[in-house]
């Protein structure tokens, strides 16, 4: 099966770094359209085209930057969110590596239509790796005159840097990475009010991710109709996976939304790595749900996994066969995000706290009745009393382990 090459189109094409090679394909002609369009216009296209936020929430990017723009304040911001934080997501360093400029142009078509001058693509710490390329690029833009006081001649002004972040999961957490960029510890803030009214510094910022970015420029390019080609009526367009575990191929695909999850394990992933039998899949980053494998058949749009209890996400599968252990894998989880919680509430320091000595006894073979209840427990508290989306989703996975696989909570097989 051949993986679509829309938000993926210039890969390959150039070697992601040579402005001068993204411009003979076509690149940054969005931004000049748009002087020519108006901001009206370029975001009725953009919601037109049904594209949902890429980075785990799926909200609307066309009602995002009218709400951005429709935010006061003396100066404003565009964040690019490159903060891929949890095990199974490698999806956005693909972006940044092959086709950065793509990522550059998303980024000024949103600051123009938000109001915004200043741009920061804020990357995880461990691309550190990609600083240089990342800021020769927004170099050669400035040259060019792609990023400053007159953006191509527009009139528009709009400038980029970098920051990188400190190592923390939470940080993928719009409040959470407003508070690093400032230079403080990566935590939430209560709401209201919200980041796109106060969020850097306290002024407007809208916090969009990577892969929503780069869409926006393909859409853009090519038309609302032409993303809407693929997918169904309510998940459009494609969608830029990671997969990895046990499968043949692991690596980074764009998929059309609507293919089974069999479909894409076998048509992307290469199969079952050594003929091996599929046991389970976790679909949307750390904080996604399971699904066994009897279930392989629900379809990977945003509506087929929400009827099963779970989400897109970040756009991780992360594939287990049957040599694998549940109860070893989510005491794997239980530790990342024990590791990650940023401590400032309650529900998620102390439940991520009080989930590990559970996980662990489920593992070792010695967890009881009172175990599950407090796992039961502990699940209810972290979803509905957590300050942030990190700890309400962090449950998601043993969630849907309690729902679809009751054999490894049977206490007659732990014991």
């Amino acid at each position: 099966m051949e993986q679509v090459r829309y938000i993926t189109e210039w890969f390959g094409r150039y070697d992601g770094q040579n402005i001068d090679d993204y411009i003979k394909l076509g690149g940054f002609e969005t931004v000049r359209q748009l002087a020519d369009r108006g901001i009206e216009a370029t975001v009725a296209i953009i919601a037109e085209s049904g594209l949902q936020g890429r980075g785990g929430a799926a909200y609307p990017t066309g009602i995002k930057l009218t709400q951005a723009r429709e935010a006061i304040g003396e100066r404003k911001f565009v964040v690019c969110n490159a903060d891929e934080g949890e095990p199974g997501t490698f999806k956005d360093r693909e972006l940044l590596k092959q086709n950065i400029y793509q990522v550059i142009e998303g980024m000024i078509v949103a600051g123009i239509c938000s109001d915004a001058k200043e741009g920061i693509i804020y990357i995880r710490e461990e691309y550190t790796w990609q600083h240089e390329a990342i800021n020769d690029a927004i170099r050669q833009c400035r040259d060019r005159k792609v990023l400053g006081e007159n953006v191509l001649g527009t009139g528009y002004a709009f400038d980029i840097r970098l920051f990188s972040g400190a190592g923390a999961y939470v940080c993928g957490e719009g409040f959470a990475l407003c508070e690093s960029l400032e230079g403080k510890p990566g935590r939430p803030r209560t709401k209201p009010p919200f980041v796109k009214q106060a969020g850097y510094l306290r002024l407007p910022t809208l916090v969009i991710n990577t892969e929503t970015l780069s869409a926006i420029a393909s859409i853009l390019r090519k038309g609302a109709d032409s993303f809407k080609a693929y997918g169904t009526e309510i998940s459009t367009g494609t969608k830029v996976i990671s997969i990895s575990g046990k499968v043949n191929k692991p690596g980074v695909y764009e998929i059309p939304f609507g293919l089974t999850i069999s479909e894409i394990i076998d048509g992307f992933g290469g199969g079952m790595k050594d003929g091996s039998k599929g046991y389970f899949v976790q679909i949307g980053g750390a904080s996604g749900g399971l699904l066994p494998v009897g279930m392989w058949n629900t379809r990977y749009t945003y509506e087929g996994l929400e009827a099963v209890g779970l989400s897109v996400g970040s756009g991780a599968i992360v594939v287990a066969d049957e040599t694998n252990d549940l109860r070893d894998y989510l005491k794997v989880i239980g530790e990342f995000f024990l590791h990650e919680s940023c401590g400032k509430c309650t529900p998620c320091r102390e439940g991520n706290r009080q989930l590990h000595f559970v996980l662990n006894n489920l593992a070792a073979g010695t967890a009881d009745a009172a175990d599950l209840k407090r796992y039961d427990s502990i699940m209810n508290v972290m979803k509905g009393g957590s300050l942030c989306g990190s700890g309400k989703t962090e449950v998601v996975p043993f969630l849907t382990a309690r729902k679809y696989f009751p054999e490894a909570f049977r206490l007659e097989e732990a014991n």
